[in-house]
């Protein structure tokens, strides 16, 4: 790491030189690539990936995405002279537009139960040739288009679709820019130099827009879902930013004491930079611990997270020495150079609130333990009642036309015609006819169906499927309930004595099939990522007691950050204030996302609380000391951190994008748990208590473990004299046991 902190020092233009070039190279490739995001849950081998496969099959022209065109007259009717031409012009020239299969129209045969009751509102079916995540979004804003061009007085027309819900905006960049500026202004606070507060954004800026090109290009190689360009930008901004800010602090002190800024760089990176190296290989790890699940859908998210990651910390340990070595001692603050050149170096000791905090946890550990325990079993306790759905666009917000959409459909014909289920079998003789028609009796008399529509033969009569609409929405349980239901019970019934092979398809039997693939993987999942998590710390602390310890906060905090969740979401505390649309179910990839990111990020507290009082029980052997000095020297260093990932993660909450602000809540919550409860009072308490037990290590196993570390080559020097004197000691302590009489 010295080495390397080195060159990038003495090659300081050609180090930012290469970055910059990286940057705007993969940055016009991917504008001329473009993207090619797809939002593919089907997992194949699944009931409703076989019910779609049939239907495409069996139906050509019905395997594309199916979106709605929804219209209602204030006054009069839909079936109005001038209403019915104004639609009937509108749908026919949507009809013609690339991309779309073909419309079924209420002012047909087909379409003659898709007028209300009241006769205010109706909608059309727009079919388009492909899935929704092969939909350009060119295509789908088309018919945005054409269809809000007929809005007027009194006839309002809201559009809502998994294509037409790709439209919607975004809210920009705005949540980047804000996240930005509040990083901007803690780092400032913490520096007091705005040259050494700007190095950690622009470090994070560069690596991020490295890594945002790379995501587009790499979602031409792979399928990565429409999210994961703003997660790997959440992520990314929030570590990349925290890293540099370690990096930057450790620099700072160099200065301090005297060294030139080639030394303090050198010596940050050789030191700091170990422990960013090693907390980002953990967040990678545990992002990449997605793979297992063997999920399409999530292994470019996993792909494209942890390359994120994996270029913020290249560019902490290569960009920003360079860019330190520019600036020169200007990294310190106006003040601190004038006290530096009149009193000369001096040691930084910890003072103020922190070196306070540290004392106060050492003389109470017992009462904060409890304390800390007490506050996150609280706010796990949410956690409990966690149902895992996909979320229909009756989530949206209010403003979309998605929403307006939705409701206005629920309104008039029901909530479950946004999601109605579809049944797909092959048929092989008239007998399978003959109980597909009994069946469609069946079905109307079964609980939680509203309605049901014929069957429909293709062409060769090998083929048919029917559609039934739940008297729920989407996204309710009962709906889910129904789906199983009709697998379980009705229609094995009624395929007895046939050949049929009725499989339910359609989006809320995707989804439940989507969250119960991932449901009997998270275990093995979880397992995988907590078991190398704990691994590495093994590996780099040389400790039973502080891998352990870090899984068991990490758990908590996941526990803890999920109960925020589901509180806001699920029993919608908030939401609508937040313009997150209305309370809902917890996406089904969230908890496999959100355990991998939380897992990671809170690996890297652990590594730069528990490293700095890992040095001190190096140098003294003391773990009392080691425990408050660490807790002193970076306390404050790791609440400034957390300050600025939580504010960078609830700025995200801004863009509007329900899933993207699941994140950013339950990042921002769990940094908020991990830095203020865990890593600043749970786990020193623990500490404290333990004692020596702290880094007790079997030798049978400190023999044939790897010696690889996260401190520089002189503290695995204290450590080797360390553990000669723990041998000698404990030599001693036997012979004098075996010299005591009786």
């Amino acid at each position: 790491m010295a080495a390397l902190a080195r060159w990038c020092v003495r090659h300081r233009l050609v180090t930012v030189l290469l970055w910059l070039l990286a940057l705007g190279g993969i940055t016009v490739a991917a504008a001329v690539a473009g993207p090619a995001y797809s939002n593919d849950y089907e997992v194949p081998g699944t009931e409703s990936g076989r019910a779609t496969q049939l239907l495409r099959e069996g139906f050509p022209g019905l395997g594309g995405d199916s979106d709605t065109v929804v219209w209602r007259t204030d006054s009069g009717t839909v079936r109005a002279a001038d209403v019915e031409q104004t639609m009937t012009r509108t749908l026919d020239r949507i009809e013609t537009l690339p991309g779309v299969a073909s419309v079924v129209s209420p002012y047909q045969g087909r379409g003659a139960g898709q007028i209300s009751a009241d006769g205010h509102t109706a909608y059309a079916t727009v079919t388009f040739a492909h899935a929704a995540q092969d939909i350009p979004e060119s295509q789908a804003r088309a018919v945005v288009g054409a269809a809000k061009a007929a809005q007027g007085d009194g006839l309002q027309v809201e559009l809502g679709g998994s294509a037409i819900g790709g439209t919607q905006s975004s809210g920009g960049h705005l949540a980047e820019i804000v996240g930005v500026a509040v990083a901007a202004v803690v780092l400032l606070l913490a520096f007091g130099s705005l040259v050494a507060s700007l190095l950690p954004i622009a470090t994070a800026l560069v690596s991020v827009g490295t890594a945002y090109g790379a995501i587009e290009l790499l979602s031409h190689a792979m399928t990565v879902a429409d999210f994961a360009p703003m997660l790997g930008m959440l992520i990314g901004l929030g570590v990349g930013i925290d890293y540099a800010l370690f990096i930057v602090t450790r620099h700072r002190r160099g200065l301090k004491r005297g060294l030139t800024t080639a030394e303090a760089a050198t010596n940050a990176v050789a030191t700091t930079g170990r422990a960013v190296v090693f907390a980002g290989a953990t967040v990678c790890i545990a992002l990449l611990g997605m793979l297992i699940l063997r999920l399409g859908f999530l292994n470019g998210v996993a792909v494209a997270a942890a390359s994120t990651v994996a270029l913020t910390v290249a560019a902490s340990v290569t960009l920003l020495p360079a860019l330190l070595s520019f600036i020169g001692p200007r990294a310190l603050s106006r003040r601190e150079r004038r006290r530096l050149a009149e009193h000369g170096p001096e040691p930084e000791l910890p003072t103020g609130f922190a070196a306070r905090w540290s004392a106060f946890v050492e003389r109470h550990p017992k009462l904060l333990g409890v304390l800390a325990l007490a506050v996150i079993t609280v706010l796990a306790l949410p956690t409990l009642s966690l149902h895992l759905g996909t979320s229909d666009q009756g989530n949206d917000p209010a403003s979309a036309t998605t929403r307006r959409a939705y409701d206005l459909v629920a309104d008039g014909f029901g909530p479950g015609v946004n999601g109605p289920l579809t049944l797909v079998t092959r048929v092989d003789d008239a007998e399978d006819r003959l109980a597909l028609d009994d069946l469609d009796t069946t079905l109307r008399s079964t609980e939680g169906v509203a309605a049901v529509t014929p069957v429909i033969y293709n062409g060769g009569g090998t083929t048919a499927y029917l559609t039934v609409v739940p008297d729920s929405a989407p996204q309710s349980q009962r709906t889910s309930d129904l789906v199983d239901r009709l697998r379980t019970e009705v229609l094995p019934r009624a395929e007895t004595g046939t050949s049929l092979d009725v499989q339910v398809g359609g989006v809320t039997a995707g989804y439940d099939d989507f969250a119960g693939v991932i449901v009997g993987r998270l275990p093995l999942f979880v397992g995988v990522v907590v078991g190398l998590g704990c691994v590495l710390l093994l590996l780099a602390f040389r400790s039973v007691g502080i891998p352990l310890k870090a899984a068991a906060m990490n758990i908590a905090a996941v526990a803890a950050a999920f109960g925020v969740v589901v509180a806001i979401f699920q029993w919608g505390w908030g939401s609508e204030f937040l313009g997150l649309g209305r309370a809902g179910p917890i996406e089904p990839f969230l908890p496999v996302i959100m355990v991998s990111v939380l897992f990671g990020l809170s690996m890297d507290y652990q590594v730069f609380l528990v490293s700095r009082m890992y040095e001190e029980w190096l140098e003294t052997g003391d773990n009392r000391r080691a425990v408050r000095v660490g807790l002193a020297e970076t306390s404050r260093v790791i609440n400034s951190a957390a300050v600025i990932m939580i504010s960078v993660f609830l700025s995200f909450v801004l863009g509007g994008d329900r899933v993207i602000a699941m994140f950013g809540i339950a990042l921002a919550a769990a940094v908020a748990l991990d830095a203020f409860v865990l890593r600043t009072l749970l786990v020193p308490a623990l500490m404290h208590l333990l004692g020596r037990a702290n880094w007790w290590l079997p030798r049978r196993l400190d023999r044939v473990l790897p010696r690889i570390s996260i401190e520089p080559p002189e503290c695995r020097a204290a450590h080797e004299r360390l553990g000669d004197i723990v041998a000698e000691l404990e030599k001693e302590r036997q012979r004098d046991v075996r010299d005591i009489a009786g």
